[in-house]
């Protein structure tokens, strides 16, 4: 993807890149300690916020916010998950007796298709995971420390579906575009809803959609995300979960010597869950239908207790 990618496709100028410099100092302002104590989901679902967020269903309706796992190799998805029966009936059987059929799953978890939770040891920057746990409690045997064990009773919350493409009249954000501050800000006026302490944020880029429509592509090199100052706006609001149709980063990275910025900033600086490559083209239409973007949200991860993520399917409530 040549750099005319990188430019906004409703005719903005693209986003200044960000030294290294002011990547480290907004680090630092947002790594702070919280009255709290922590920043991150399982600090933020007070059992008052999950009573608040039950409140948000009104209409009884619940639609999936997952895609459906990719079997097969693509662009963006060289290791795909692996399928097989591993006892399909025997065809001589016939109608007669009891027979069970049974499978066997195997996927790259942090892959760029698949809808997945990422743990608070998934990254590790500068010899430490968040709240400066040392790295070396990654194993090849597993996470010993900030495993997706610390969700396994689940995250239920007040879901805020905030869409940026609606927002700018386009059906999707272009690889390489970025979501602002001013962007998250400017859809929560247009969609009348606010973001507050210990929702499950949900930016839409339409990620999944130019895939539907386009075909996939090399994700990893190109693809639209948050910008890492868009961080601040999640910090203000104190989220709980960060969740995107994309990969929440947006490559190439516009930060000096930083791969993924917002993953370090979101992950490893406040504690926050991300959930990656999501699909909203299910739940946009009912939000629509229903005049309103909020919603209640629920997230079962799998029971990993050593597991740097898993795959989900988050499940929102309207």
């Amino acid at each position: 993807m040549g750099a005319a990618e990188n430019r906004p496709d409703d005719g903005r100028p693209p986003r200044p890149r960000q030294s290294r410099a002011e990547f480290t100092a907004l680090y630092r302002r947002l790594a702070q300690p919280t009255t709290s104590g922590s920043h991150s989901a399982v600090a933020a679902r007070t059992p008052g916020l999950v009573r608040a967020a039950a409140g948000e269903v009104r209409l009884g309706r619940t639609v999936t916010m997952a895609a459906p796992i990719e079997t097969r190799a693509a662009p963006d998805n060289p290791q795909p998950a692996g399928h097989r029966l591993t006892s399909p009936p025997e065809p001589e059987a016939g109608g007669g007796g009891l027979h069970f059929a049974t499978d066997r799953f195997s996927m790259n978890v942090h892959g760029d298709a698949d809808s997945h939770l990422d743990a608070l040891c998934h990254v590790v920057y500068d010899g430490t995971l968040h709240g400066g746990v040392p790295a070396s409690t990654v194993t090849a045997e597993g996470a010993t420390a900030l495993s997706v064990d610390l969700v396994r009773n689940g995250i239920v919350g007040r879901g805020v579906l905030l869409d940026i493409p609606r927002l700018r009249g386009v059906p999707w954000l272009e690889p390489g575009d970025h979501v602002t501050a001013e962007d998250l800000r400017a859809a929560e006026a247009a969609q009348r809803v606010r973001v507050g302490v210990g929702d499950i944020l949900l930016v839409r880029v339409g990620h999944r959609r130019r895939r539907i429509e386009t075909g996939p592509w090399d994700a990893a090199r190109a693809r639209a995300g948050l910008h890492p100052e868009a961080v601040e706006f999640l910090a203000e609001r104190q989220v709980a979960v960060l969740g995107s149709d994309g990969n929440n980063d947006t490559a190439p990275s516009p930060t000096e010597g930083v791969d993924f910025p917002v993953h370090v900033l979101g992950i490893h600086a406040l504690g926050l869950h991300f959930m990656d490559y999501l699909q909203f083209e299910d739940l946009v239409p009912l939000c629509e239908e229903a005049h309103r973007w909020s919603f209640l949200c629920v997230v079962a991860p799998l029971r990993l207790p050593a597991a740097t993520g898993s795959p989900v399917n988050p499940i929102a409530i309207l």
